[in-house]
């Protein structure tokens, strides 16, 4: 009985507590609405310091009454730390089922003044707080689409990088309430593109991109008129080229990334993706000079070395993407893949060549640079593949006795067809 009657002044204190802190917000009165006592400073924090040690406890249904007390007398003094107590306090008893219907009621009644008064008084933590009040007015008032859209389109205004499980429920709004007479399928697109491009890997995202548009050449359309009806708008310009990307159209997605690099040379991942669309398409020449631009931008990324190795490859250049692949090998303080990929320099140059001692010399050079590229990374199972590959491909023991070649000497790579290589090779 004793029990059931503190429950009870516990609940009836919430729910008066709740009513006075919803019709002080209203009424737009700060200090001076209280259950009992006063607003002096010393009373305040006598309050917030039996609201702190009840919510520490875990006893939130005695916090609550504190709580809102506290904010009744002062909404800012203790900012940093009442709002998310207060939340755990709200947000567990409302989901509690030992909390009656009428205590709900009351706490539902309040959230969104609640929320209000946090996002008011404490601005530091204000995409926090409004893409909460966004959740309570959708799943716990069930408030209607438009008024509910509004607070999570205000979410993602204050926070751009929102977290994708509400950004999931704000596109779901969308795709629910499309129509012919709204833009919400626009909107739902631009949602699921956005989390589409953060989150490559999370097949959801297009699956339900899929659901919106008949194919991606029809999502790419639509990207490329809304930034050609903004056309200085570098952050359409970015959605639309990431579609191209994500879609492997390189060839479409070269217009936006010039672009980008035009208005924004100095941003890194701008000329990564044209240098990789210019790739793609076989603009070696471009692809070349957007890596060279990465590397005035960032001489020390091992990457930007790497990749220009290989358009230097695709361009015959042999010598010169070895030296780009040992650059890389040096930034990255030892890299197999770089060591590796001078290792296919020498193969592709031996099998452009007549297949005799001095060509099978190449492939022994190849076969050790294989074998360098393991011993930095042991894990390189390509490497340890071409090692096996090229046994019948280097000399035999009856090459070196007819070429007078004893274990230990040390051969030049010598002819015409490798005079880039000016490299030795040991006879083992």
């Amino acid at each position: 009985m004793g029990r059931t009657v503190k429950t009870k002044t516990k609940i009836y204190g919430i729910i008066i507590s709740a009513m006075i802190f919803t019709s002080c917000a209203v009424a737009g009165n700060n200090s001076q609405q209280l259950l009992s006592g006063g607003c002096d400073s010393l009373e305040t924090l006598k309050l917030y310091s039996l609201f702190s040690e009840y919510h520490k406890n875990k006893d939130f249904a005695s916090a609550l009454p504190y709580g809102w007390q506290v904010l009744s007398c002062d909404k800012a003094k203790f900012a940093k730390w009442i709002y998310y107590k207060m939340e755990d306090c709200l947000w567990y008893m409302h989901d509690s089922s030992a909390v009656n219907p009428e205590e709900v009621k009351a706490i539902e009644d309040s959230i969104l003044n609640f929320y209000n008064t946090a996002i008011q008084y404490f601005p530091d933590a204000m995409a926090y707080f409004q893409v909460r009040k966004a959740f309570v007015a959708e799943t716990w008032l069930k408030m209607d689409a438009k008024s509910t859209i509004s607070e999570y389109q205000k979410a993602s205004d204050y926070n751009p990088e929102m977290d994708s499980y509400y950004y999931n429920r704000f596109g779901q709004l969308y795709i629910a309430n499309m129509s012919d007479e709204n833009d919400y399928k626009t909107k739902a697109i631009d949602i699921y593109s956005k989390l589409a491009i953060r989150e490559p890997d999370n097949t959801e995202w297009p699956r339900i991109l899929s659901t919106l548009v008949e194919d991606v050449g029809q999502l790419l359309d639509i990207r490329k008129k809304n930034w050609e009806l903004d056309k200085e708008n570098l952050e359409k310009a970015w959605v639309y080229a990431s579609e191209c990307i994500r879609a492997q159209d390189y060839e479409r997605a070269i217009e936006p990334l010039e672009f980008l690099t035009k208005k924004s040379p100095e941003t890194l991942n701008y000329w990564n993706q044209l240098a990789t669309a210019y790739n793609k398409v076989g603009l070696l020449s471009d692809a070349e000079a957007a890596y060279q631009k990465l590397l005035q931008l960032d001489s020390n990324n091992k990457d930007f070395y790497f990749n220009l190795g290989l358009i230097y490859k695709e361009q015959g250049k042999l010598s010169k993407a070895r030296q780009f692949f040992e650059t890389a090998n040096d930034k990255a303080g030892g890299w197999g893949m770089a060591i590796f990929s001078i290792g296919l320099l020498y193969e592709q140059s031996a099998r452009d060549c007549a297949f005799d001692f001095k060509t099978k010399l190449v492939y022994l050079l190849a076969q050790d640079t294989y074998r360098r590229a393991v011993s930095i990374d042991p894990s390189l199972a390509q490497a340890r593949d071409r090692i096996g590959a090229l046994s019948s491909s280097v000399p035999s023991k009856e090459d070196w006795f007819f070429n007078k070649k004893k274990s230990g000497d040390v051969i030049p790579i010598t002819g015409d067809c490798f005079t880039w290589i000016g490299k030795s090779v040991t006879v083992p």
